[in-house]
């Protein structure tokens, strides 16, 4: 009797604290909204995927697909400011990209520039791939050609 009293308040606990857990999205939501916040950045919008992005420069009217080549000058960092990657004039097949640059430079056209708040689920290739780090990544890019 005592066993299974144990085991139904052991029970109780496991499921209330799985119950009060919060997503890794709803962490990265939380994240990006306090950076946006505290940086003053106004202007920003919300994809049905999660991606936080503010268009900084239109283009013109030649927008990337996914099956398109581009060339673009960009800087990606994290929440604190430190720069962990950047490039000028780097092209590659917009297929071959993390899921936030795939959505987020459909957005702006040749010639534009993006701001993108990547939660951790869109920062993979492919979809099936386990999320890289589980953090939220920033970048700045800049589309220079459309192929």
């Amino acid at each position: 009797m005592k066993l299974k009293l144990l085991f139904l308040i052991l029970s109780t606990i496991l499921i209330s604290n799985a119950c009060k857990k919060e997503s890794q999205a709803e962490i990265d939501q939380q994240k990006i909204e306090e950076y946006i916040s505290t940086n003053n950045i106004d202007s920003v919008q919300i994809s049905s995927t999660g991606l936080y992005y503010k268009i900084l420069r239109t283009g013109n009217s030649t927008y990337p697909t996914i099956s398109n080549q581009v060339t673009v000058n960009y800087k990606g960092y994290f929440l604190d400011g430190k720069v962990f990657d950047s490039g000028d004039n780097k092209s590659f097949p917009l297929s071959r990209v993390i899921a936030g640059w795939q959505e987020g430079l459909q957005y702006i056209g040749e010639g534009g520039k993006i701001q993108l708040f990547v939660p951790s689920a869109l920062f993979m290739v492919i979809k099936v791939l386990v999320v890289f780090l589980q953090i939220v990544y920033l970048f700045e890019v800049d589309l220079i050609d459309v192929l």
